[in-house]
């Protein structure tokens, strides 16, 4: 299983739009969880917006949270992620071998307990790779502490599953006109997660959805882009806004 988590605290304003990036995500088989960090109770009506819809093209979760609030919540995305993704898995076998739509609910309670005793070993057993990919424009300089936090504490609740767990860690913009920079790769126990951020070079612009494909070619997910997407890929906000204004999923 994989998934991708993406700290942010304001709008992307450069580059692809992130849902739509977020939604090639997904059809690799990737999930896109977003954490919206509030700053001062707000994170604007915006980019709250936008986090809902990359979190919702794909396929994951998304959550408005305070700095103090980070780690845990990235904890907990990582685990519900995982567990809704297993689920999922398990209908499709349930309504391949017992006909259409069929749930675990419907099942006899002898059966039923059978099936999540095997989700519950799935969930701590299956393999899982995490990437982390924060923002790291100039209004997040406050909150990388919290984000750096973040990091160590989700990598000993991956190492305390049973299953093998991998982190890797991202920033964007990245230094010498990189999108985004890779900071860690994967590795099952990362090292001075406190040091992650000390030498960024903070920029003003935010290429949310450029830094999302960035992390898909890492992943070895993203072999080619949808008709547009890489076309679009350095253009400013408004220049491909109309584009991408009615971006469903």
């Amino acid at each position: 299983m994989k998934q991708i988590i993406l700290i942010t605290d304001g709008c992307s304003n450069v580059g692809v739009d992130p849902a739509a990036a977020a939604a090639q995500a997904y059809e690799d088989g990737i999930v896109v969880n977003v954490i919206g960090v509030l700053d001062g109770g707000d994170l604007g009506e915006r980019g709250a917006a936008e986090v809902e819809r990359i979190a919702a093209a794909g396929g994951g979760m998304s959550r408005l949270v305070h700095a103090k609030d980070l780690a845990r919540t990235v904890q907990m995305m990582t685990r519900q992620t995982v567990a809704h993704t297993i689920r999922q898995v398990v209908h499709t076998e349930l309504s391949t071998i017992m006909g259409k739509d069929t749930d675990i609910a419907a099942l006899p309670p002898d059966k039923r307990a059978q099936v999540v005793e095997v989700m519950d070993q799935l969930n701590e057993k299956a393999s899982l790779q995490v990437a982390l990919l924060i923002d790291a424009s100039g209004s997040m300089r406050a909150k990388l502490p919290a984000a750096a936090e973040a990091v160590r504490d989700l990598m000993l609740s991956l190492q305390a599953r049973r299953g093998k767990s991998e982190l890797a860690v991202f920033h964007y913009p990245g230094s010498m006109e990189r999108v985004a920079e890779l900071d860690h790769g994967w590795s099952a126990d990362l090292q001075g997660a406190d040091k992650l951020f000390q030498k960024l070079n903070m920029k003003g612009t935010t290429p949310t959805g450029p830094a999302i494909i960035e992390v898909l070619k890492y992943m070895g997910a993203y072999q080619s882009a949808p008709a547009g997407l890489d076309d679009l890929e350095e253009q400013p906000l408004e220049a491909r806004e109309g584009l991408f204004r009615d971006y469903m999923v």
